[in-house]
């Protein structure tokens, strides 16, 4: 395949119909948990590291979204848990499990809160161990990763799991081992990813059901506008308040 902005659009279009076609009972299935959940004055938590934080950034936070929603990021260890900067300078950092124990605490989420969990891999420590922890806690676990991927790489984490393996949903992102789509036939691996398009496909449709079943439930959704129309901030910071201290805008 040619290297061209024409056939990585080929290759998103094409990648988009599966996940459209293929992903739709898991995110029904996703999106009945996070309703549970906001029915029962819960939170989502969302988590991604690397790239997939893009993918907890899609969940938490933006305009069009959810507003009970808290993102997690590696750094929180030093924004929230005063940890030196430098911390943030281990390229390895992700694949630590002992981080995702500190990461949970900061986040101090309710019993009825959900998780969200983005990894392309879903092999590394802070992931896995996130999950487990997760999971040993009660909280009810949606993962996004590469099936295709997660199959073909050993995990990472001591237990043998990957977060396929924990999570109550799993949204399969269609993106090929490795992530990216072309093919560089002389020089050997490929160019351009595509998990970030079609984790930020997975993600908006999840909303859109949730909201649905909000709305079913006779109910009014809270959801954000842009902070940048008139009388966004007001709308935002009186839903915000309802949360305070639970998600990270409010803390």
């Amino acid at each position: 395949m040619t290297v061209s902005a024409e056939a990585f659009m080929t290759s998103v279009r094409d990648t988009v119909e599966d996940v459209a076609a293929t992903q739709l009972p898991a995110v029904h299935a996703a999106a009945d948990l996070i309703a549970a959940s906001l029915a029962d004055d819960g939170v989502v938590q969302a988590y991604g590291a690397g790239h997939s934080e893009g993918l907890a950034m899609e969940i938490a936070g933006r305009a069009g979204g959810l507003v009970p929603t808290n993102k997690i990021a590696l750094r929180d260890v030093v924004v929230h848990g005063g940890e030196p900067p430098s911390v943030l300078l281990d390229k390895n950092l992700e694949r630590d499990p002992q981080v995702a124990h500190r990461l949970y605490a900061l986040a101090a989420p309710r019993p009825q809160d959900v998780f969200v969990v983005a990894s392309q891999s879903g092999i590394n420590g802070s992931v896995v161990e996130l999950a487990l922890l997760v999971k040993a806690r009660g909280h009810d676990l949606i993962a996004v990763t590469s099936v295709a991927h997660t199959r073909q790489v050993p995990p990472r984490h001591p237990s043998g799991k990957r977060l396929a393996d924990l999570a109550d949903v799993v949204l399969d992102n269609g993106a090929p081992y490795g992530d990216a789509v072309l093919p560089l036939a002389s020089a050997g691996g490929a160019v351009c990813a595509i998990s970030s398009i079609t984790g930020t496909l997975l993600a908006q449709l999840v909303v859109a059901e949730v909201v649905r079943r909000i709305q079913t439930a006779g109910q009014v959704p809270p959801v954000y506008l842009s902070a940048n129309v008139p009388g966004g901030d007001e709308h935002n910071q009186t839903l915000e308040s309802r949360y305070a201290g639970r998600i990270r805008r409010t803390a």
